[in-house]
């Protein structure tokens, strides 16, 4: 599962964003040029693993092309506990959505982003919780878009 994000050429479609909590999952999607992401849902996690069927749901539904999993590392770079479950969420996803490629990128202060966005946006703390998730899958999904170099008519060229 591979986390460089140039080893791919950009293909066009939409691409799902995940950040992998140990209660909750947030999901995100992007338009079908993968340029904006937005919030889609937000899944509890579940022990019969009904989140990640739900999840493999979402791709052939929405024709995902391709999956983007948070890798929470510690500030050091360091990986952590929670990379190690990020990384093991993925790999079983991956292993239910068939040829859709599911890559791990980096994730540091993807949920302090996007508490800053909600209460810049006038969602006071108290009310994040049933958003903050979604929230931090649109942080890692755009971030995401925003790296990628994107070849092709509908973009003008190469950029980097």
């Amino acid at each position: 599962m591979p986390d460089d994000r140039t080893s791919a050429t950009w293909v066009p479609g939409r691409r799902l964003g995940v950040d992998v909590g140990t209660v909750r999952v947030g999901v995100a999607l992007s338009d079908a040029t993968g340029t904006l992401a937005s919030p889609l849902e937000t899944l509890r996690r579940a022990k019969d693993q009904s989140d990640l069927d739900r999840l493999a749901g979402l791709v052939v539904t929405h024709e995902v092309v391709e999956v983007v999993v948070g890798l929470p590392r510690h500030l050091s770079g360091a990986s952590g506990a929670s990379a190690r479950d990020a990384s093991a969420y993925a790999e079983a996803l991956a292993s239910r959505i068939g040829d859709v490629p599911v890559h791990l990128v980096d994730e540091r202060l993807s949920t302090v982003t996007a508490a800053t966005h909600l209460r810049a946006g006038g969602i006071p703390a108290r009310r994040q919780r049933p958003v903050i998730d979604q929230a931090a899958a649109v942080v890692i999904l755009q971030s995401h878009l925003d790296g990628r170099p994107r070849t092709g008519p509908e973009t003008g060229g190469r950029h980097s």
